[in-house]
């Protein structure tokens, strides 16, 4: 029987010779219109984990071209074969981080960013580490469209409720929010897809959290403000 380091190394083999994988490409901005074959909208999801959502997704708009991101090559090789397996040719992952978005997308060629069930760094001194803070969206502002998309679906109300003082501190335009998605009469599609991590419950809130919102001409530089209300506040959540 293989041990997980086995497995590890295993997948990382293999997802090296997944035709649907790129880890670390040089030189890809503005091709990827190139490697679907078309000029559909593109839509990732960050930190896509198993890539659960970028499968759903991709299952649900066929229309639309998709990628999943993240650093951890054994989790991505799960998503990864499944969209070999199904096959979904709508279907790429990156592996890269997060950070690094402008180096493989160029300005406006991304459409919508969807950010599912990521580490909310709870502690007030990682806040610069949330992937809704000023600093990843500013690198979002890179390579997403004009009024480009970007959602956020979390079992952390202190994630949530923190992605809410962004948007109003910050100007950002709030398309939708929702402090209980499975509690609405009728949930919209897209939000019923479920992650490996939204099954855990890691938060222990029996509630799950959504937020739509689109980026402001110029994301305005609040950082050193936003850091000192964090300080000073406590994360509460209606």
């Amino acid at each position: 029987m293989q041990t997980m380091g086995q497995k590890k190394l295993l997948r990382f083999s293999q997802i090296k010779e997944f035709p649907n994988v790129f880890e670390y490409p040089k030189e890809m901005a503005g091709t990827w219109e190139n490697v679907f074959g078309n000029k559909n909208p593109l839509l990732l999801e960050l930190a896509c984990g198993r890539g659960e959502y970028t499968i759903g997704l991709a299952q649900q708009f066929p229309q639309h071209n998709f990628i999943g991101v993240d650093v951890k090559g054994n989790r991505m090789y799960m998503g990864a074969k499944k969209a070999i397996d199904f096959p979904l040719k709508n279907v790429n992952f990156l592996r890269t981080q997060i950070e690094m978005l402008p180096d493989y997308f160029s300005e406006g060629e991304v459409d919508e960013m969807w950010i599912t069930f990521p580490d909310p760094q709870l502690r007030t001194s990682r806040a610069k580490k949330r992937l809704t803070h000023p600093r990843f969206l500013r690198l979002y502002k890179k390579v997403l469209k004009q009024q480009g998309i970007i959602h956020l679906k979390t079992d952390s109300p202190d994630l949530y409720q923190f992605t809410l003082k962004v948007i109003k501190m910050y100007d950002l335009i709030l398309l939708e929010s929702c402090n209980d998605v499975y509690g609405q009469a009728v949930v919209d599609e897209r939000l019923k897809i479920k992650t490996h991590y939204e099954n855990l419950d890691i938060a222990g809130s029996n509630k799950i959290f959504y937020l739509k919102f689109s980026l402001p001409e110029k994301i305005i530089d609040k950082d050193d403000e936003l850091q000192l209300l964090l300080k000073e506040t406590e994360h509460t959540v209606d």
